[in-house]
C-alpha cells in the first residue's frame, strides 16, 4: 500500500495498492520536491475515466516502470473531479504544449509546481505514434540531469501563458446594445454545425451539448424558428434512442464515440444527466411529447435507486468498466437474450437491433433504429401490446443485468453537480408536476447545508465521510441557481435570501478588482500556482455564465441596478466570441436571449396561491422571474404593496416593475402575455 489508501476519492484509492510511491496533492510532496531537487509528475485522472484505468494497469502496476518513476520523480495523483482548479491549470499547459487535452492527464513539473512538458495516454511500448511512458520518464529525467536552466526557464513562460490566457475581461467592455440579429447569428452558426441525420453538432465523438440544446429550443420560443425547434428536438430523440441512453434503467453516458450514438464511452456522470434532465424537462414543456415524460421519469428513477445517498446527496458517477472491461455490464448476445425472454426474444431484438453477430465488438448494445410508432406500422403490430411486451422483456433482463458484476460506483459527493441535480429536480418537478423530484430536491439542498457548509456563505467542495477542499466558484454559481429554483418552485422566498447571502460572498471571495468577471478559486486559496477565470461553457457551464444569469436574475427580485450592470458588462465582453463559437458559449446565449427579449415579472399573492403557481410552473416560459407568497411579505420590491388579505389569489404581470392590473385566472395571464 501507497499513502493513497488513507484517502476517500474512489479514485486514489484505486492506486493505493500500485508499487508507484504516489502522494496526493499537498505540502508534504510539493515539500519534499523543493528539498530534493526533483521533478514532480502529476498524474490526474477519474474514478470513471476508461484509459485512466488502462495506463495503471499497463505501466502504473508495473514494478520496473514504479521504480523509475520513484527514483526520479516526486509522484502526485490527483482526482480532478477532487480538485477541478489544479486540473484546468495543467489541462492549459498540456493542451498548449501537445495542442490537445484529455486524461489520463500526465504532467512534469519543477519543483515550485510549475508545468514543462506533459501529455495524455502513453503506452508501454511505443505505439499509436507515442513514446511509450518509459521513454518519456527517461527523456525527462535526462533533460532534468542535464539543462535544469533550460526546463525552469521554459516553466515560467508557459506559466506565463497560462496566466496571459486567463485574463480575459480586463479591458472595458463594448457598449454593445443587444440585438435579435445577434442571436439570429448565433442560430445560423449554429445550425451549420448540425448534424441534420443524427441530431447533435458536428462529427464524433459526440457529447450532448445540452446547452446549445437549450439555446434552440427557446429561440424557437421567443422567434418561432421552426428549423432551431426541429434539430433540438431530433438531437433529444436520436440520444434518447441511442446507445448513449440506458434503454432498461434509464440514465446517459457521458459521450459517444460515432455519429448515430450507438456507442457510448459507458461511463455515466451525475452533471450530464442533471443537464440533460433540465433540457427534456423543457422540451416536454414546449411540445408535450410522451417520450421526454418517459425518459424523465426513467432516469429520475435510476438517479434515486442508485445515486441518492440515504442523507440526501447525489453521488458523482459509475465507471465505465465492470470486470476490467469497458461496457461488459450493459451489453448483450444474442443468445443470452433468447434464452431469458423465450417466446418475446424476437420482437425484442428486432425493436433493439440484436444480432447474431452484433452491433459492436460482436456484441449488443440496445438501441432504437426506428421509433415505436413506426415499427409497429412496419411489422403490423398492435402498439399497445407492443409496448407492455417490450416493457415486460425489460424488466427480466434489468434483473439479470443486476446478477452482473456493477461497475465502481464514485460515491464522493460534489456541490456544483449536487446543485446542478437540485436544479434538475425543480425543472422536473415544474414539467410533470411530481411532488416526489421536489423532495429530492429539498433533501439534496438540505444535505448540502448540513454537510458542505463550514460557516454561513463558506462552503466545500465534496464529501466522502468528511468534507473537503474549498468550494470553487462554479460550486457557488450553481448552487445559487438552484436556489433561485428552489423558490421558485416551493413558493419560499427564504431561498433567495441565502442566494443573495452567497452571492455577496462571491464578490468578497472570487471577484476580480480589473474586470466583472470572477476567478475559479477563492482569494485565500494558496496551493495553487496562479488563480484562473473560466469562461467556456464546456460539459458543464461555466461559472461565469452561472453567475452573469444569476446575477441577472437576482437584480430583478431585489431591484440590485449594480448586479444587472455587471451582468450586461459580463455578457457584452463575450457575445462577440459567442456569435463566431457558439457551442463554447450556449449558456452565455441563453442569457443574451433573455436580455434582448426582457423578463416577465410575475407576482401570485395568496393564501391558496400553490395551484396556480404550479398551472404557471407547467407552461414554458423560459425569461420569468416568478415570486408568489402566502402571507404578507414585504423583503422584495415585486412583493411589496401586493398582498391579497381577503384570501382571493391575483396574479399580476410586470415589466420593470410596472404592473399591468391584477388577474385571477392563469388562463387570464397567458392572455397578457400573448
Amino acid at each position: 500500500m501507497n499513502r493513497l489508501i488513507k484517502e476517500t476519492s474512489p479514485y486514489l484509492l484505486q492506486h493505493a495498492h500500485n508499487p508507484v510511491d504516489w502522494y496526493a496533492w499537498g505540502d508534504e510532496a510539493l515539500q519534499k520536491a523543493k528539498a530534493e531537487n526533483k521533478p514532480i509528475l502529476v498524474s490526474i485522472g477519474y474514478s470513471a475515466c476508461h484509459w485512466c484505468h488502462v495506463m495503471e494497469r499497463e505501466s502504473f502496476e508495473d514494478q520496473a516502470t514504479a521504480d523509475m518513476m520513484n527514483l526520479h520523480f516526486i509522484n502526485i495523483k490527483i482526482d480532478r473531479e477532487e480538485r477541478p482548479d489544479i486540473d484546468a491549470i495543467y489541462m492549459d499547459a498540456v493542451q498548449m504544449i501537445s495542442g490537445s487535452g484529455g486524461w489520463p492527464l500526465n504532467v512534469f513539473l519543477t519543483p515550485e509546481a510549475k508545468p514543462f512538458y506533459g501529455g495524455t495516454y502513453f503506452p508501454p511500448v511505443r505505439a499509436y505514434n507515442r513514446s511509450s511512458w518509459k521513454e518519456v520518464l527517461q527523456s525527462i529525467n535526462q533533460a532534468w540531469q542535464e539543462k535544469p536552466t533550460e526546463i525552469i526557464a521554459q516553466a515560467e513562460n508557459l506559466t506565463e501563458h497560462i496566466r496571459t490566457s486567463s485574463m480575459f475581461g480586463n479591458t472595458k467592455p463594448d457598449d454593445a446594445v443587444f440585438t435579435k440579429e445577434q442571436l439570429e447569428t448565433i442560430t445560423e452558426n449554429l445550425l451549420k454545425n448540425a448534424d441534420t441525420v443524427w441530431g447533435g453538432f458536428g462529427k464524433a465523438p459526440k457529447f450532448p451539448q445540452t446547452m446549445s440544446i437549450q439555446f434552440l429550443l427557446r429561440q424557437y420560443h421567443f422567434t418561432k424558428n421552426e428549423a432551431a425547434l426541429q434539430h433540438a428536438l431530433l438531437s433529444l430523440d436520436k440520444m434518447i434512442c441511442g446507445g448513449i441512453y440506458d434503454q432498461l434503467d434509464g440514465g446517459f453516458a457521458r459521450y459517444c464515440t460515432d455519429n448515430e450514438w450507438l456507442v457510448p464511452h459507458f461511463e455515466k456522470m451525475l452533471y450530464d444527466n442533471a443537464l440533460l434532465i433540465s433540457v427534456i424537462s423543457e422540451a416536454y414543456q414546449l411540445t408535450g411529447k410522451e417520450l421526454y415524460r418517459q425518459t424523465i421519469e426513467q432516469t429520475m428513477a435510476f438517479i434515486t435507486k442508485d445515486w441518492q445517498s440515504a442523507e440526501g446527496g447525489f453521488y458523482s458517477a459509475y465507471d465505465a468498466d465492470s470486470e476490467g472491461v469497458e461496457g461488459k455490464f450493459y451489453v448483450w448476445s444474442k443468445a443470452e437474450v433468447e434464452e431469458i425472454l423465450l417466446q418475446d426474444a424476437e420482437l425484442f431484438c428486432k425493436y433493439y437491433d440484436i444480432t447474431e453477430h452484433g452491433n459492436w465488438e460482436e456484441t449488443n448494445i440496445l438501441w432504437v433504429k426506428i421509433p415505436i410508432q413506426e415499427f409497429c406500422l412496419l411489422h403490423q403490430l398492435n402498439q399497445a401490446a407492443t409496448v407492455t411486451t417490450l416493457e415486460k422483456c425489460r424488466q427480466k433482463l434489468l434483473a439479470q443485468r443486476a446478477k452482473r458484476v456493477m461497475p465502481l460506483l464514485d460515491d464522493k459527493i460534489i456541490m456544483g453537480w449536487n446543485a446542478l441535480m437540485i436544479t434538475a429536480c425543480c425543472k422536473a418537478n415544474a414539467a410533470l408536476q411530481n411532488d416526489t423530484y421536489l423532495a429530492m430536491a429539498e433533501r439534496a439542498n438540505d444535505f448540502i447545508e448540513k454537510y458542505l457548509q463550514k460557516d454561513a456563505g463558506v462552503f466545500y467542495h465534496n464529501y466522502k465521510k468528511l468534507a473537503a477542499n474549498p468550494a470553487f466558484l462554479d460550486d457557488l454559481a450553481f448552487y445559487i441557481q438552484a436556489l433561485i429554483n428552489l423558490a421558485e418552485v416551493t413558493g419560499n422566498n427564504q431561498y433567495l435570501h441565502k442566494a443573495r447571502l452567497y452571492t455577496e460572498k462571491i464578490f468578497a471571495d472570487f471577484k476580480d478588482a480589473e474586470s466583472p468577471f470572477f476567478f475559479y478559486t477563492p482569494v485565500w486559496q494558496t496551493d495553487v500556482i496562479l488563480r484562473k477565470k473560466e469562461w467556456y461553457d464546456g460539459a458543464i457551464p461555466s461559472g461565469n455564465s452561472t453567475m452573469a444569469a444569476n446575477l441577472h436574475y437576482l437584480s430583478v427580485v431585489f431591484d440590485l441596478k449594480d448586479w444587472k450592470q455587471q451582468a450586461i458588462e459580463m455578457v457584452q465582453t463575450v457575445a462577440g466570441t459567442s456569435m463566431r463559437y457558439p457551442t463554447s458559449f450556449s449558456n452565455w446565449s441563453c442569457l443574451l436571449q433573455h436580455l434582448v427579449n426582457g423578463s416577465y415579472e410575475i407576482v401570485v399573492s395568496g393564501i391558496n396561491n400553490k395551484p396556480f403557481v404550479n398551472e404557471i410552473l407547467k407552461k414554458y416560459c423560459p425569461n420569468k422571474v416568478l415570486q408568489s407568497q402566502q402571507k404578507a411579505n414585504e423583503d422584495f420590491p415585486l412583493l411589496h404593496g401586493r398582498w391579497e388579505a381577503e384570501g382571493k389569489t391575483k396574479i399580476y404581470l410586470c415589466k420593470d416593475y410596472n404592473c399591468s392590473l391584477p388577474v385571477e385566472t392563469v388562463e387570464s395571464l397567458w392572455s397578457l402575455l400573448g
